[in-house]
């Protein structure tokens, strides 16, 4: 569970990355306003995977014990 979280990490950040090199424009129109949207929405998603992903192994190590 763990490493698909961070794997949608990986894959958020990339896109940010190539998102943030072919947008080096001087105007910003409204796709390019609507894609900053969705990339936050996607990495909001993407930490909260990861923070649910936490806690499962929080849980299942607590009843391990």
């Amino acid at each position: 569970m763990i490493r698909f979280g961070k794997s949608v990490m990986v894959a958020l950040a990339m896109s940010a990355l190539i998102g943030g090199l072919t947008g080096c424009k001087k105007k910003e129109g409204s796709v390019e306003r609507a894609g900053k949207e969705v990339d936050k929405a996607a990495e909001k998603a993407g930490e909260q995977i990861e923070k649910a992903g936490e806690k499962i192994q929080e849980a299942a190590e607590d009843a391990a014990k």
